[in-house]
């Protein structure tokens, strides 16, 4: 595993990582960071969650198009103005919220902040791939890349919302925000201006048309929507979570439930490269998914501190294996031409899975208590399980040529 992942960061640089771990951590802050800021400015609740709401549509709308844009067009272009347009969004919605605009404004600037997020995340496999596959690279190099990328975005997702708690603890959160743009404008231009961005699409061998070779296999929509229960997954652990430490007296112990579960997940994530070859992605889905229903259902008993964490922590393993083995999944289905837009369209399922889940869940929890938001995101395992194992997995649409 340790010599796998040698040859990993032997293929990709010193550089690329950082600047896109640097370049995603901004989505996972402003989230978090929105909601903070505008419910500290406006003193509105309702007004911080429909701002927040409104970067999740935004962002789940249009990530596959710009997906769609780099496959078009190239990565360096898109990345570029997309960053820099999100820089400036993030920083007028901080000016906004402390002028103390009215919701309609705030709503109409995190839409736009959503909208502009520059999917490195996606990219950033994509273009991985590209240069594995076009390196000869074999397919557990190919699988130890996206559990590479898999667990910057599962750390990206424990630290931004440290960060955002750090700045909001220490300063104000516009401190947090601000940050996220800086990063966005530096470290956004610097991903899209990698030399990487240049690298092209694998080269493809296919006796069809051209309308053929970028005809997504209906399996496809499957990966998609799993994404979407997964991130379901998410936002109802997020309120059960929530709920359940302000019923216990330490709301503050959220944050820490749910970093300690990504700090698993990463662990986890970082592992799978051990994964044996013989093993395919169609039963590592299974298992993982399974994997899901188990260790999710005891959520429903958790009524302690301690049981909560224990629960969580062990949850987290089942994560990364399902996420990394939905995007090798997808890698290996979907035609070359579209691989970008169908990696955002996995990122952005989650986001709204996410976002749609939080909002149901946290009415429950509201009036069921926190078993109520936890049944929800044990149903949503059981539905990923279900996909798992009746969608048949269509196999590989082309055929790669490795080049030197």
């Amino acid at each position: 595993m340790l010599r796998t992942y040698r040859d990993t960061l032997s293929l990709l640089g010193p550089a690329l990582p950082v600047v896109s771990f640097l370049g995603r951590l901004p989505t996972a802050m402003c989230q978090l960071g929105s909601l903070l800021l505008v419910a500290e400015t406006s003193g509105s609740l309702a007004t911080a969650g429909l701002t927040g709401g409104a970067l999740a549509a935004g962002q789940t709308v249009a990530g596959p198009v710009i997906g769609r844009l780099a496959d078009r067009h190239g990565q360096r272009g898109i990345v570029l103005a997309a960053s820099l347009a999100n820089a400036v969004a993030v920083t007028a919605l901080v000016l906004a919220a402390l002028a103390e605009a009215a919701t309609g404004p705030l709503m109409a600037l995190g839409a736009l902040a959503g909208a502009t997020v520059p999917q490195v995340g996606p990219l950033a496999r994509t273009r991985s791939v590209a240069l594995a596959r076009r390196s000869g690279a074999d397919d557990r190099l190919v699988g130890a890349v996206l559990s590479f990328e898999g667990t910057l975005d599962e750390v990206s997702f424990v630290l931004g919302p440290a960060l955002v708690g750090l700045a909001a603890a220490l300063a104000h959160p516009a401190a947090a925000l601000l940050l996220a743009a800086l990063l966005l404008a530096g470290c956004g231009t610097a991903f899209a201006l990698h030399p990487t961005a240049r690298a092209p699409a694998p080269v493809v061998s296919t006796r069809t048309g051209a309308a053929e070779r970028t005809r997504l296999p209906g399996s496809a929509y499957a990966l998609r929507g799993t994404m979407v229960l997964q991130g379901a997954m998410f936002g109802a652990s997020q309120a059960g979570i929530t709920a359940l430490t302000e019923e216990l007296g330490a709301p503050a112990q959220a944050g820490l439930v749910y970093a300690a579960m990504g700090v698993m997940s990463a662990a986890v994530g970082l592992s799978m490269a051990a994964v044996p070859a013989r093993i395919g992605l169609a039963t590592r889905w299974r298992a993982a998914t399974a994997g899901l229903v188990v260790l999710s259902a005891p959520l429903l008993l958790v009524d302690s501190l301690a049981a909560l964490y224990a629960v969580v922590v062990v949850l987290g393993a089942a994560y990364a294996p399902h996420l990394i083995t939905v995007f090798g999944l997808t890698e290996r289905t979907v035609p070359a031409a579209r691989l970008a837009e169908s990696m955002a369209f996995l990122t952005s399922g989650i986001v709204g899975g996410q976002a749609l889940a939080l909002a149901l869940s946290g009415r429950l929890a509201e009036g069921h208590g926190a078993p109520a938001a936890f049944a929800v995101a044990v149903g949503a395992a059981v539905a990923c399980a279900v996909l798992s194992w009746t969608v048949r997995v269509t196999p590989p649409v082309r055929e790669l040529r490795p080049v030197a």
